[in-house]
């Protein structure tokens, strides 16, 4: 089969998803936004659960793209204000270029509630988020403990289905009207700046090369 034509389909599935929701998951939906002859998608993912496995595994493709791009950036200004902007540009990218990924990553979520193996696929995105978020906080000086990252980790988390509502009055009451503020707020409430907040920054990034035990 044509690799070219099945990453087309597999685009277009995940666009599909995104915009129609689990259940306008078709193949012929898939067909139409491809622009390829009836049948086509159905050849190359005979089922629905291929079809499924198609988009997660695509899913977790464009994500470790997405990381790779990041880590070739560099980690950009290595304390608490560059953590801000980083977080900041994550929670607006929810609502900019990364919408129809993340619909569809949702909607992936309800079908692997009931799909163990969709779940399996998965579950290294979520997993390297925790992993890479505690990372980025280490490297920004504050004083980690795993329990503290993995706070930020699923606040930045929760906060994903409602940028994608959009629901004016649920935005402004999480303060997610205001992406600056709710990553400073967020931040502040895991990681409480000091009156002397250099000293204990530039302590805690000693502290963040050396191993921890919580």
């Amino acid at each position: 089969m044509n690799p070219d034509r099945r990453d087309r389909l597999r685009d277009a599935a995940v666009e599909v998803l995104a915009e129609a929701g689990g259940r306008g998951l078709t193949h012929r939906a898939v067909d139409t936004t491809a622009e390829v002859p009836p049948g086509t998608t159905k050849n190359y993912f005979p089922t629905r659960d291929a079809l499924l496995r198609a988009v997660a595994e695509r899913c977790l493709e464009r994500y470790r793209e997405t990381t790779a791009h990041m880590a070739a950036a560099g980690p950009g200004s290595p304390d608490r204000e560059g953590l801000v902007a980083m977080f900041r540009a994550l929670v607006e990218n929810v609502a900019g270029p990364g919408r129809p990924r993340l619909l569809a990553y949702l909607e992936l979520q309800v079908e692997a509630a009931r799909k163990p193996w969709l779940s399996a696929i998965l579950d290294p995105i979520a997993a390297s988020d925790f992993e890479d978020f505690e990372l980025a906080q280490r490297a920004a000086g504050l004083p980690v403990t795993p329990q503290r990252a993995a706070i930020v980790t699923l606040a930045m988390h929760a906060a994903i289905p409602h940028l994608l509502a959009d629901g004016s009055d649920t935005l402004a009451a999480a303060g997610l009207d205001n992406p600056d503020r709710f990553v400073r707020g967020l931040l502040q409430a895991v990681y409480p700046e000091s009156p002397d907040g250099p000293k204990v920054a530039s302590a805690a990034a000693g502290d963040a090369a050396r191993p921890h035990s919580c």
